[in-house]
């Protein structure tokens, strides 16, 4: 990882080894068979990727063309057969009548979320030190200022939804945030 945002062709390789999986693989698979490959193998190909940058929708949205295609047509990307279903109908989970395909955003913010949970909690790690001593030295928490890296200001901007998904455990008090934004 550099020190600019990465540019769309930066994402290019990743897209080319979703390409080559699906073109390699999906015409020998049963529909069952090209189910298991969009959410083992598809899905999980972009996970290195996204546990550190936020994707960009232009690359989510070409990954997700593969998967469509290894999922409806198989290998040939020139094909012309129509879905079976609406994609918005398969990323449901099974219970809701989906075939459980992973939405990549929402994998993405996920994966990213976990990084807030280390800050937040003050994890023993070097970055999360750097982080807090940077920026953050008056013990105030993160607000939407553009402070700090591309790479920081992209999981900032998760803070309100980790806020909602979080709960706090009273300890001996000295490291809780409650989330308040006061006049201070």
């Amino acid at each position: 990882m550099g020190i600019t945002k990465p540019r769309i062709e930066d994402f290019l390789p990743l897209v080319q080894r979703v390409e080559r999986r699906l073109v390699g693989t999906s015409l020998f698979l049963s529909q069952a068979g090209k189910l298991e490959m969009v959410n083992s193998v598809l899905s999980a190909l972009p996970t290195y990727y996204m546990c550190t940058l936020k994707l960009p929708p232009t690359v989510i949205k070409q990954i997700d063309k593969y998967r469509k295609h290894c999922l409806w047509k198989g290998a040939d990307l020139n094909a012309k057969k129509p879905p079976l279903a609406a994609w918005k109908l398969v990323c449901r989970p099974k219970k809701e009548g989906g075939l459980g395909v992973i939405k990549l955003a929402a994998h993405n913010d996920a994966l990213l979320l976990k990084n807030l949970h280390k800050f937040y909690n003050k994890a023993d790690i070097p970055w999360v030190h750097l982080i807090w001593n940077r920026y953050y030295v008056n013990g105030r928490l993160p607000d939407q200022r553009k402070i700090g890296s591309f790479w920081w200001r992209a999981i900032v901007k998760l803070s309100d939804m980790y806020k909602g998904l979080a709960v706090a455990n009273v300890g001996d008090g000295s490291t809780i945030y409650l989330w308040h934004r006061g006049n201070s």
